[in-house]
């Protein structure tokens, strides 16, 4: 029982578990299980049909593409690169539960001993179905989450398209 209650506490700092009541965190915690990674291992890579969701329960993430894939820019032979770094509480996966397409990003971690919770996909759906409050909520917090999301690569994409052409 412990070992719930501590996922309770890192699922609660979760955006997307945002709002969900104590029952809840803790049904979500009973399907989740705990993974350990060393600094430059892999968690997903780029291009795989994975199902699951990670919270980061400590250490950091590195999210990474290959930029090869959609470009003929001269950087682009770099292998990967870094978009983001994430944190204690933070998620990643979270395109896996809207649909069970290939993973758009490399995930790797970044830190010795990065542990994360995996929730895996079918069982949180399950869930969600039983107790349609927790999916709701899930659901919202999950279109917020993405929303987020592509606003800031629709930043991203606008400051390339204005200011990268300029410096060529």
């Amino acid at each position: 029982m412990p070992e719930i209650l501590s996922y309770v506490n890192i699922l609660k700092q979760a955006d997307i578990f945002y709002k969900l009541t104590p029952t809840q965190l803790e049904m979500v915690s009973h399907i989740c299980q705990e993974c350990t990674y060393q600094t430059g291992e892999i968690i997903v890579h780029e291009g795989t049909d994975t199902n699951d969701l990670y919270v980061i329960v400590s250490g950091e993430v590195d999210i990474q593409v290959k930029p090869a894939l959609v470009s003929d820019h001269p950087g682009a032979d770099i292998s990967t690169v870094s978009i983001a770094t994430l944190r204690r509480g933070q998620s990643f996966g979270e395109i896996a539960l809207v649909d069970k397409g290939l993973r758009t990003a490399t995930v790797r971690a970044s830190q010795n001993k990065t542990r994360l919770l995996i929730v895996p996909r079918e069982k949180l759906m399950l869930l969600c179905d039983t107790y349609p409050q927790l999916g709701y909520r899930l659901m919202q917090n999950l279109a917020t989450d993405l929303a987020l999301k592509m606003r800031s690569t629709d930043l991203r994409i606008r400051a390339e398209v204005l200011y990268g052409k300029n410096q060529k």
